[in-house]
């Protein structure tokens, strides 16, 4: 049997861990994971390149390596790491910080996906790309100028990307994983409520078990990766289906 390739961007903790472990189960998938940091877990179906995505230039010199060529039965690209940036009024903000908000949050996610494409167009498997957005990419959230804009921009690119490859092969989608119990949850917790007075509403999702368990959402874009078919729509958030 072919084996099948993951290549997953921030994959050593959160909702990119749980992807992960979720595809790992499978055990037909070659998995490709990006990341700062590594994982201290058995990588017999794991290659993990420790990559700091917002800096642009590294990454452009690292595609090779995160693209292997092959007779692949499926390729997917999802692109999760992310950053919710500063957690400021604009007025506050910081040039170096809105740079790097925004290489993490949209440029890399282009330049990964140009790059897929450009690998694997010739491939006769099924080629699936999967940007995680956010909700904040059509609701404004007052401090969150830097995360807002760079997940609506994702949203719009991965519109884009499913127009431009319609004719190609491509399943492009922008999925929106709810609001979920990782560690990006806990930093905006720490935030000023003077800059961030959405503040208590945060605070209250954790205290009252509002927030979702990351192998819940993994496992619905799991059905999603293996189901393109039953979601005709680009923008998807998981909280609008249920696994069978």
């Amino acid at each position: 049997m072919k084996k099948s390739l993951l290549i997953l961007t921030g994959h050593s903790k959160g909702l990119g861990k749980a992807i992960l472990e979720r595809f790992q189960s499978e055990g037909n998938f070659q998995i490709i994971g990006v990341s700062r940091s590594g994982l201290d877990i058995p990588k017999d179906s794991l290659t993990e390149i420790a990559l700091d995505l917002s800096d642009l230039d590294v990454l452009e010199a690292s595609l090779s390596e995160i693209f292997p060529t092959g007779d692949f039965e499926k390729v997917v690209l999802i692109n999760n790491a992310g950053w919710i940036g500063e957690v400021k009024p604009v007025g506050k903000l910081q040039p170096a910080e809105i740079r790097k908000a925004m290489n993490l949050n949209l440029v890399a996610p282009m330049i990964l996906t140009d790059a897929f494409v450009k690998t694997y167009s010739e491939l006769n498997g099924q080629k699936i790309i999967c940007n995680i957005s956010s909700g904040a990419a059509s609701k404004p959230m007052a401090g969150w100028a830097e995360y807002c804009s760079g997940k609506a921009g994702l949203a719009m690119f991965s519109k884009v990307t499913a127009a431009d490859l319609s004719a190609q092969g491509f399943e492009v989608f922008a999925v929106a994983p709810g609001i979920v119990d990782t560690e990006m949850q806990a930093e905006i917790r720490t935030s000023d409520s003077v800059d961030f007075p959405a503040l208590d509403r945060f605070k209250d999702f954790k205290t009252e078990g509002k927030l979702l368990p990351p192998e819940t959402v993994a496992e619905k874009i799991f059905y999603l990766v293996n189901n393109p078919t039953l979601f005709p729509d680009v923008v998807q958030d998981v909280r609008d289906f249920e696994l069978p």
